[in-house]
């Protein structure tokens, strides 16, 4: 009788975690791309969160929830005012390219780390 071989895992991305932790952003509420990276387990990935960002097609994933830091509008692939009515229709409101009332809206995700970078949340 032969052994069974079992079948190893295939590694996860930081792309598929980004993207999970994306879905996980409630409705009504925003995260920024540092907020992502740190919930996918690099949280000085903001910039690769960006990109990634830029260019998701993938269905179900509110890429439109994921904001600049200090509550900016950051990019939606070029159609900021797509991202501006779907965040309204979500009850999040900006003044100019500011989300209004950032603090009490900001998802951390489970991860978040702290600003100064020692631990977490």
């Amino acid at each position: 009788m032969a052994a069974r071989r079992m079948a190893t895992p295939m590694p996860v991305t930081f792309r598929q975690r980004v993207l999970a932790a994306v879905r996980r952003i409630p409705a009504g509420r925003v995260a920024t791309y540092g907020d992502v990276a740190a919930a996918a387990g690099q949280p000085r990935a903001a910039r690769a969160v960006g990109n990634i960002m830029k260019g998701c097609t993938a269905a179900g994933v509110p890429c439109h929830r994921v904001v600049a830091a200090g509550g900016l509008l950051g990019g939606y692939g070029g159609n900021e005012s797509m991202k501006r009515a779907l965040l309204r229709a979500e009850g999040i409101f900006m003044s100019g390219k500011r989300i209004r009332g950032f603090s009490a809206i900001r998802w951390g995700g489970p991860r978040r780390a702290t600003r100064r970078g020692h631990g977490h949340v």
